[in-house]
């Protein structure tokens, strides 16, 4: 069977700006909204995200017989997948990942930004053994300077994987960490439901979401 690959639309794969979309980035992007609505509209623009970069990863033909008797000429996945979430906000990620995929196998990344030198710095990998030969679903629902996920891809190139077997996936994305990313590595392929005006000068999105993984887990409560 001859492999084939989605076609070549870009590297920066925005959702469709329907009005749906919009009025789900309204209920997150609200500073009042409740934890719950925060959680389940983030769920559902993180499932169009998973879907559409799963679109993205190669297909090989596979024929399959209908309960009528007719043959129809579909597709699978072409290679093994893996979720690759950095922690903690890209964790968020996995349920809609594995809603899809219920068997796939999820790896870890612990990047934190050092508080003295400023710059990201590993503290954790646990990857698949045979990553290297799998499509990389890579998540972290925020793109801001595009340090972290720079450091990401850092850790999935020593394990052997190719920046074309690897798929950044992101809630929001700003242009300045975008630019980074592509700088180094033009041809990686970047899912994200909006592309963000700027970065502030406390490199915040704008017009932004806040901290995303203290907002979905609850941590941002203050007392």
């Amino acid at each position: 069977m001859t492999m084939t690959a989605a076609p070549a639309l870009g590297t920066v794969h925005l959702l469709p700006q329907t009005r749906q979309l919009r009025a789900l980035h309204t209920i997150i992007r609200d500073r009042h909204v409740a934890r719950e609505q925060f959680v389940a509209a983030s769920g559902r623009i993180i499932r169009q995200l998973m879907e559409t970069a799963l679109d993205l990863l190669p297909y090989e033909p596979w024929d399959v017989p209908t309960p009528v008797g007719r043959t129809y000429p579909g597709l699978r996945h072409a290679s093994a997948i893996c979720g690759v979430p950095v922690v903690r906000a890209g964790e968020s990620m996995e349920p809609e990942l594995r809603a899809i995929m219920p068997g796939v196998p999820i790896g870890k990344i612990l990047i934190q930004r050092d508080k003295v030198t400023k710059l990201p710095r590993l503290y954790y990998s646990a990857l698949p053994a045979d990553i290297d030969r799998r499509q990389v679903l890579l998540m972290d629902p925020m793109l801001a300077t595009g340090g972290t996920a720079l450091a990401a891809i850092e850790v999935l190139l020593g394990r052997g994987v190719e920046v074309d077997d690897m798929v950044f996936v992101t809630l929001l994305a700003a242009p300045e960490g975008i630019a980074a990313v592509h700088a180094r590595h033009p041809g990686l392929r970047i899912v994200t439901s909006a592309v963000e005006e700027r970065l502030n000068e406390n490199a915040y999105m704008v017009p932004g979401i806040g901290d995303f993984g203290d907002r979905y887990f609850g941590t941002d409560i203050t007392r």
